[in-house]
């Protein structure tokens, strides 16, 4: 690949981090205040835009921050694998920052410039990940996300919140510091790089043994992935706003973990020599147990919130499995499945929060008949329950298309069972929502009130990702593209 000089890699990180200082100063003015936030937004998205056309074009675009020491530095590197989650990301903010303004005024909640600065923060840390050139960069933008969520995570500051916060950061940093970082220096030390290749700037540094270990360390160590049995600050997250669980579980935190697996697989180890290990049947029945397990604990939640967070659990090791699989259409649909997953599930907790917003509502069990209340806002739940599933007509199907191809090409036949039957579970714990929203009648005290639809900052936003669920099911060649480009330049004789 050609390799280009700019400075614009930067200057997408630093867009929403340089807004912050206004939007703190703009903490009287509301609509000022969020107007900063969405010009951040705009030059963050054009800013990636702008680089999508010489990615396509085969050139790798570089920007080198400092020289640490030799084969050691902090810099930036737009690849194809970067690009696509630089898209999703910096796409889903402005979406989430608009449905921000509706939730949070709608609910009259407290400390909103602290929170739109943070959430700026996070943004700025989530593009520094997926634009990072090696691990030391990566891992130091990891650990920028993990400290810019944790004040959201614990926003409203009561004590369920601070308990939920400290068993955030326990797993979130735990893991990073007590293995990912000694794992880093191993790797240094072996390689004298940490800088991302496609053959993996690991391979044949050491002995079998000690690269499975290591391998082992960097998967369960970026715990953002919630990999069982590190998924626990998942779940207890979800006592945060929902704006900050759409972030948590859509844009930047859980996509920011297993983007970083990506390049575990892609860029330390790589592909070829990961196989020449032959670990990969025991990672994809690690991921196929948390899939399946997450799966039918979600089944027995009634929190609609909590629902959702099981399901992502299982939605994330998806994408693991599809990269260990260590196929071409394995990598092709966890690639892809970042996206897909992402627009269907941000929908699905917009909805949440708008249900919240406008009936006080948390529980399954108290949404009977509200479909025919809120039918916008149901409406695109239903399309964002038919994506996560992976059903037509939704973009989750082109990913699990994909993933179901992988297993085959891998010679993995339980897992194509495991993909298979975790979409029917997918399937039994979301479609019964659909149905008691629209053909149950409730209670004639369900609803104390007269409801409808939440403020309109609370409904275009899940209409709009759900139209764009719908969208990508016909036109899924954007991320499919790119994938391809990825999958062409770590396995060229089977592309």
């Amino acid at each position: 690949m050609d390799t280009i000089t700019s400075i614009k890699p930067l200057l997408a990180v630093l867009a929403s981090l340089v807004a912050i200082v206004p939007i703190v100063l703009s903490a009287r003015r509301q609509n000022l205040r969020e107007g900063w936030t969405f010009a951040a937004g705009a030059v963050k998205f054009l800013l990636v835009v702008s680089m999508v056309p010489l990615v396509l074009e085969g050139k790798v675009i570089e920007c080198t921050l400092v020289e640490v020491a030799p084969g050691l530095s902090i810099a930036f590197k737009v690849d194809p694998l970067g690009m696509l989650f630089a898209l999703v990301s910096s796409t889903l903010w402005i979406a989430t920052s608009v449905y921000s303004i509706g939730y949070m005024r709608g609910l009259k909640e407290h400390g909103q410039t602290r929170y739109f600065s943070y959430f700026a923060l996070a943004l700025s840390a989530t593009i520094g990940v997926a634009f990072s050139a090696n691990l030391l960069t990566l891992y130091l933008f990891y650990e920028v996300l993990s400290l810019a969520t944790y004040p959201l995570v614990t926003h409203h500051q009561d004590g369920e919140a601070r308990i939920s916060g400290r068993k955030y950061l326990t797993f979130i940093l735990g893991t990073s510091i007590g293995l990912v970082l000694p794992a880093m220096l191993v790797a240094l030390s072996l390689a004298g790089t940490l800088e991302f290749t496609d053959g993996g700037f690991l391979a044949g540094t050491a002995s079998q043994p000690a690269l499975i270990v290591l391998l082992f360390m960097l998967i369960f160590g970026f715990a953002k992935a919630a990999i069982m049995p590190f998924h626990a600050w998942l779940p207890a997250a979800m006592v945060a706003p929902t704006p900050v669980s759409a972030l948590l579980h859509a844009v930047a935190v859980v996509k920011v973990g297993v983007f970083s697996i990506l390049r575990v697989v892609t860029g330390v180890f790589g592909v070829e020599f990961l196989r020449t290990l032959d670990v990969g049947t025991v990672l994809c029945w690690i991921a196929a147990f948390t899939i399946l397990v997450s799966s039918l604990i979600a089944l027995s939640q009634d929190g609609l919130k909590r629902r959702l967070a099981f399901s992502t659990i299982g939605q994330l090791s998806y994408i693991v499995l599809g990269a260990v699989l260590l196929s071409p259409k394995g990598l092709m649909g966890s690639m892809t499945h970042v996206a897909m997953h992402a627009f269907g599930k941000i929908t699905l907790f917009f909805c949440a929060g708008a249900i919240f917003v406008a009936t006080g509502r948390k529980n399954i069990s108290e949404m009977a008949g509200i479909g025919w209340r809120m039918p916008f806002t149901m409406f695109a739940f239903f399309i964002g329950s038919l994506s996560v599933i992976g059903l037509p007509p939704c973009g989750g199907f082109i990913s699990k298309w994909y993933l179901v191809l992988g297993t085959l090409e891998a010679d993995q036949l339980p897992m194509l069972f495991v993909l298979l039957g975790s979409s029917l579970l997918n399937a039994a714990y979301f479609l019964p929502i659909v149905y008691r929203a629209f053909f149950c009648h409730p209670e004639d005290s369900q609803f104390e009130r007269e409801v409808n639809e939440a403020p309109l900052c609370c409904v275009v936003p899940p209409v709009l990702t759900a139209l764009a669920s719908m969208v990508f099911f016909f036109y899924p060649q954007p991320f499919l593209r790119l994938a391809g480009m990825v999958v062409a330049d770590l396995l060229p004789a089977t592309s």
